[in-house]
């Protein structure tokens, strides 16, 4: 499984290598009161990639840590209830030698 996880990697940073290589190109930018700025469109196309990806990627992180607490906390209550001793269970030859307490 590590195998294919690194050879997904690795592909894809291959493609990712050959499309910027073949669009290196210069692209203008039309900013607010009449701004233009030059850029290459492959820095263009990776950093809107990451401004869509890295928000969307820490709110998963961030969920999941969460729930890895919650899961814990839970863990650690269900450790604590099968850690108490249950309460003797008498037989009826042991409870026939518990004396009756005296009335007065």
């Amino acid at each position: 499984m590590q195998f294919l996880k690194t050879l997904f990697w690795v592909v894809l940073a291959v493609v990712a290598v050959v499309f910027a290589m073949r669009n290196w190109t210069p692209v203008q930018v039309s900013l607010w009161g009449g701004l233009i700025v030059e850029a290459k469109l492959p820095i263009l196309v990776f950093g809107a990639f990451l401004i869509g990806f890295l928000p969307t990627f820490g709110w998963h992180r961030a969920s999941r840590w969460r729930m890895q607490r919650r899961i814990e906390s839970h863990e650690r209550a269900i450790a604590d209830i099968n850690r108490i001793e249950p309460a003797p269970v008498l037989t009826p030859a042991a409870a026939s030698t518990i004396e009756p307490p005296a009335q007065s």
